[in-house]
């Protein structure tokens, strides 16, 4: 290789490297400050909730700013939050017939109360009715209302941006030194290289531009004098609700109760039911709560996504590995004889191959060393297994196989996230659909995982969570385990093939159909299909589910337009209706032909809530 081309490159990458380490030392200066708590104390401060939200969370802006928030409106009498049974999912807002004066509301405040008072009918709201339709819509209500959060911090003298003016202008400085290191590198090389046009200026500008763009991108906020000290008071008073025994299990409506107490737990982590009952579209499934080790706190959680290895077995991983060492050998033994960085040819058609075959190369060496190191690490990771026992915090299907359009995807690989109890962050595993089925949120399980791929190659749970208890609690007598008519087993599961008959959903479909045919579905699923008697064609898919999983779905479906009347709760969204009576949530969805039906929907979901209702009055009575 010529000197002169590897004088320059060095050049260029001194210059880049230069502005990097710059960047990476301001953000290290410039990382919020962690303040000492200050003795535990049950004196509430001034500051709002979201801006205590604010504080005690390093300076972020969390989903406890808005759900602290609505309780702290609660607490001030904007709203009352009614829970008419034991299940704290079925707390209402209510809005009282002569509101207090909102004039003196900050923004976000009202932007809480607006959303609330904008869904009420006739001045009731399921709490559950608050989460967002539209995924675009909620990302821009949660961005505007981090905006006044963060807004109102800084007007307070509580929070400051983390790249100030000062910073902004060293970034930029250092920008413009290492765009002059650049572009003088590629000035040189296009001086001794005649032929073609000198990128000098184009490569400057181009590297200016970028890490000027870099430099520009916020990466939040940072403390203040005043900061640190009212958020080491309100880490006090969060010691101070921790320590009050049951405080975490409040309901929503306990805000009666409790008065601000509430809200402002909810704002330093304390409310752990409260809390994860509430929802306004801010849920993250990266911030999961966790008891493991009797205490409750808060676990950050990474999905891997992007490389293949994950969640993979080692015969795969070995494949791979094969498959990309003979692809490199191959290209290597072809075009390895034409590699040539400075080509001395000035013939054009020469040097465009020989710059092609350069690149082939260069990716014929990379897939050779992608497949070595995948074949070490496949081996070493089969040794280097390891058992871990912790508590489940998060289990969603990770990937999946089509079967067709008419057929759900089959579900083969989990992500599945444990809190050993190690520290405040993991990154979710890969486990086997097959065994998703065994645990729940909150179980504690014992699995044998392989560090590398992040694959569980065997699992057992060993302890129940709380939140099994909360949706399946035990009765005094002895008839836990028997099945309920018009149920599907001990869950709580309504069975499918019995919600609606062959004539209602002929009539509601406007074609005949077949009798219900059972589907094989993974874990507490269960489904049935109808199918169109004539060409066979699935027409509508029923699926039920109870317990725990049932909330969930129940939760992630109630969207679109709200059905009053029709069993404990029902939406309709396109093609799809959820129902919920009970402890089971009911799905249904119209296929194929039939999907110009959909309207009919509700007429049918009415149907199948009488007869489950009935059911489970005649088995309870």
């Amino acid at each position: 290789m010529d000197p002169r081309l590897l004088l320059d490159l060095a050049v260029s990458v001194a210059a880049l490297a230069g502005w990097f380490v710059v960047y990476g030392l301001v953000r290290l200066v410039t990382r919020p400050a962690s303040p000492a708590p200050a003795p535990a104390t049950m004196e509430l401060g001034a500051e709002p909730p979201a801006l205590v939200s604010l504080l005690v969370n390093r300076w972020a802006v969390t989903e406890d700013a808005a759900e602290s928030t609505l309780l702290d409106l609660a607490a001030r009498g904007f709203i009352e939050l009614r829970q008419p049974g034991n299940d704290p999912m079925q707390t209402t807002l209510h809005l009282p017939a002569v509101p207090p004066d909102d004039g003196g509301l900050r923004p976000y405040e009202r932007r809480v109360l607006d959303r609330v008072r904008g869904l009420a009918v006739n001045g009731v709201v399921p709490l559950t009715a608050l989460t967002f339709r539209d995924g675009a819509r909620a990302k821009a209500w949660n961005k505007r209302l981090r905006a006044q959060v963060v807004a109102d911090a800084r007007a307070a003298g509580l929070s400051r941006r983390r790249f100030g003016p000062a910073v902004t202008t060293l970034l930029g400085a250092a920008a413009l030194v290492a765009a002059v290191g650049v572009g003088l590198a590629a000035f040189h090389y296009g001086t001794w290289h005649p032929q073609d046009d000198n990128p000098g200026l184009a490569a400057g500008f181009v590297t200016f531009a970028v890490l000027s763009t870099i430099a520009g991108v916020s990466p939040g906020e940072r403390d203040t004098a005043l900061g640190r000290q009212v958020a080491a008071r309100w880490l006090g008073v969060r010691d101070w609700l921790r320590g009050h025994e049951q405080f975490d299990e409040l309901p929503p409506a306990s805000v009666a109760i409790w008065d601000r107490y509430l809200g402002y737990g909810a704002a330093v982590g304390a409310t752990r039911l409260a809390s994860a009952v509430l929802d306004l579209g801010m849920g993250d499934r990266t911030l999961v709560w966790s008891s493991y080790g009797g205490t409750w706190h808060r676990v950050r959680v990474r999905y891997p996504r992007f490389s293949a290895r994950y969640g993979q077995t080692l015969p795969k991983l070995l494949l791979r590995a094969a498959i990309n060492i003979v692809v490199g050998v191959f290209l290597l033994k072809i075009f390895g004889s034409s590699f040539d960085l400075v080509p001395s040819t000035t013939d054009q058609a020469a040097r465009i191959f020989t710059f092609v075959a350069d690149g082939i190369v260069v990716l014929a060496l990379l897939s050779l060393v992608s497949g070595s190191y995948t074949a070490v690490r496949g081996v070493a990771d089969l040794v280097t297994e390891r058992t871990i026992t912790g508590e489940v915090l998060w289990l969603e299907v990770w990937r999946s196989t089509s079967q067709g359009e008419n057929q759900p995807a089959r579900p083969w690989l989990h992500y599945l996230a444990v809190d050993d109890g190690t520290g405040d962050r993991t990154t979710a595993w890969g486990l086997p659909s097959q065994w998703a089925g065994g645990c729940h949120d909150g179980d504690t399980v014992t699995v044998r995982v392989r560090p590398w791929s992040r694959r569980v190659v065997s699992m057992s749970v060993v302890g129940h969570g709380r939140s099994r208890s909360l949706v399946e609690p035990a009765v005094a007598d002895e008839t836990d385990d028997l099945p309920v008519p018009g149920r599907g087993g001990p869950a709580g599961s309504v069975e499918p093939a019995a919600l609606f008959t062959v004539e209602e959903v002929g009539q509601a479909l406007g074609l005949p159909v077949r009798a219900a045919e059972r589907l094989d579905l993974p874990g507490p699923l269960a489904g049935a299909q109808f199918r169109a008697a004539g060409d066979g064609q699935p027409v509508l898919n029923v699926q039920t589910v109870g317990g725990a999983a049932g909330r969930w779905i129940w939760r992630l479906n109630s969207q679109g337009q709200a059905l009053p009347g029709i069993g404990d709760g029902a939406y309709a969204a396109g093609e799809r209706a959820v129902l919920r009576v009970g402890d089971s949530t009911v799905l249904v969805t119209v296929l194929a032909d039939a999907r110009g039906r959909a309207a009919y929907l509700p007429w049918l979901l009415a149907q199948g809530a009488a007869r489950a209702s009935a059911g489970h009055e005649g088995a309870t009575t």
